[in-house]
């Protein structure tokens, strides 16, 4: 089965290695025998629904998000069109911020979001920089754990009826006070959750393959295939014991 993968703007929002997102996307789906077909999009073209199985957003500093978030409006019809249409997309941090409503940056200035996610970002005082984990349930009385690491100046604020991804264990979250991170909109996951993401938590890695060939197929999602995934194991350990004894701090 051949995947389309549409990535938005790699060449503005790719900070922390978050391009390596793709590359365990691709490398996980090519150890089960599928292929990724990415397609890079950027600042002048379009997204169209139906056209990708997912859509994956990373994140970047102010600067590239002011560069980015007028065009990223102008393909709000195709991004909200894919999701509704049950294609997969996942954000990180800048990303994820532009996907909400609006995000408000250390200058007062008003970036527009396209309101995929039900939130509002502003950009607090103080840095908040750390390793964290979290507790997730993607799936109806199926928990487990991501670990990563957050570094942002946004205070990222959900609708009293939003979904958060998952609860804080430790770390500081979408605001550092609600004790949630993150957001879920069916398909559609955002986090502040860089490193890259998926090398450490290779169960997401495979929720979204799964939910993507769901989408190609037209079928239900299915279990993959299981993966040797020792190594990665590993490495979410080592993350997940940094963010429980180090935990996060401002700077």
């Amino acid at each position: 089965m051949k995947l389309r993968i549409g990535h938005l703007y790699p060449d503005y929002l790719n900070i922390y290695a978050d391009r390596g997102n793709i590359a365990v996307l691709a490398r996980r789906a090519a150890w089960r025998g599928h292929e990724l077909e990415v397609r890079e999009l950027s600042i002048g073209d379009s997204v169209r629904a139906g056209e990708h199985d997912l859509l994956y957003v990373g994140g970047g500093q102010d600067r590239e998000q002011a560069l980015v978030a007028r065009d990223l409006v102008t393909k709000e019809d195709g991004v909200r069109g894919a999701v509704e249409g049950g294609a997969v997309l996942l954000a990180v941090c800048g990303g994820y911020q532009l996907l909400g409503r609006s995000y408000r940056d250390f200058r007062g200035a008003e970036l527009p979001g396209i309101g995929l996610f039900p939130l509002e970002t502003v950009a607090g005082e103080r840095r908040m920089i750390g390793d964290v984990l979290l507790e997730c349930e993607l799936e109806p009385g199926i928990r487990r754990t991501l670990a990563g690491f957050e570094n942002h100046v946004g205070r990222t604020r959900l609708d009293r009826d939003a979904v958060p991804l998952g609860r804080v264990v430790a770390g500081f979250g979408n605001d550092g006070e609600s004790g949630y991170e993150g957001c879920r909109v069916g398909r559609a996951v955002g986090t502040y959750l860089h490193g890259p993401l998926l090398p450490r938590n290779p169960w997401l890695a495979d929720w979204l393959l799964a939910q993507a060939l769901a989408h190609a197929t037209g079928a239900e999602p299915a279990e993959l295939p299981a993966l040797p995934d020792d190594l990665e194991a590993d490495a979410h350990a080592v993350s997940a014991r940094r963010a429980e004894t180090r935990g996060g701090r401002f700077s």
